[in-house]
């Protein structure tokens, strides 16, 4: 116990060293999403003409409304880039000689999970400050019941990054993957419109924004910042988490990786 406690916290260490380090990483974390919320926001509302109530009692802008969406966004984006560090690694040979090493494989990858879920929790809390003070704020209850639902959106979302730099064995090919997953995850969700506008387009894209996991991670951060939950979306996004860690896991299995092979 005391040996995976203390390999769990050098992980966090060594990926909060890594984040500070690259200072260009935070700034493009909260320019990214900082963007749509100034300029693209007022060229959506006008285009869709959105009148938004549900879940919330009263009426809301459709800057207070993409806000949860672009939190996503920045989890996403983290998720996929900390995943990326892990095709560097596994090329440089340091990823090889951890999951060798005696602690059980699943700790290791959920200690990777773990620190760069952190790291995009204090890039969604940086850029939830910067929303106040533009003005765009939710009761205070609700940031602190988006604490977990930030921890749960982390660990899915980084799960699913994990996931894929398994499958994906050079670095420069896990780049083209990445973005690839990341903006039709992205556009095909409630992060920008919620689905009964998608539907009045197409009940086919309806469709799969319904069925597509970030959907249900963004409603329930949605809900949250209410101080509302949604049951059905935590399901989804937990269910999402343990198949997206199931399969990293098997990926990441030195005898179907060949990684023990390398590694000798």
């Amino acid at each position: 116990m005391k040996h995976t406690i203390t390999s769990t916290w050098a992980i966090i260490k060594r990926e909060a060293l890594r984040f500070v380090s690259q200072r260009g990483r935070f700034i493009a974390s909260l320019v990214r999403p900082l963007v749509w919320l100034i300029v693209f926001a007022a060229g959506f509302r006008a285009a869709l003409g959105l009148s938004i109530t549900p879940p919330y009692e009263t009426y809301i802008t459709y800057e207070v409304y993409i806000v949860p969406g672009l939190c996503g966004m920045v989890q996403l984006f983290n998720g996929m880039q900390s995943s990326l560090s892990l095709v560097y690694d596994r090329e440089m040979g340091s990823m090889r000689l951890l999951l060798t090493s005696p602690i059980p494989r699943w700790w290791l990858l959920f200690s990777k999970l773990l620190a760069g879920t952190l790291v995009s929790i204090i890039q969604v809390y940086c850029f939830l400050t910067l929303a106040a003070i533009a003005g765009i704020t939710f009761p205070v209850y609700g940031y602190l019941l988006a604490l977990p639902v930030l921890l749960l959106n982390g660990l899915m979302l980084g799960a699913l990054g994990l996931f894929l730099s398994a499958t994906i064995k050079q670095l420069e090919n896990f780049a083209g993957v990445m973005n690839f997953v990341i903006f039709p995850m992205f556009f095909l969700s409630t992060a920008l419109y919620p689905l009964w506008k998608m539907a009045e387009a197409s009940v086919l894209l309806r469709d799969i924004c319904a069925w597509n996991p970030f959907s249900h991670a963004v409603e329930m951060l949605r809900f949250a910042l209410y101080g509302q939950f949604n049951s059905l979306t935590f399901v989804v996004v937990l269910l999402s988490l343990a198949v997206f860690f199931l399969a990293s896991v098997l990926g990441y299995d030195p005898v179907r990786s060949g990684l023990a092979r390398k590694a000798k």
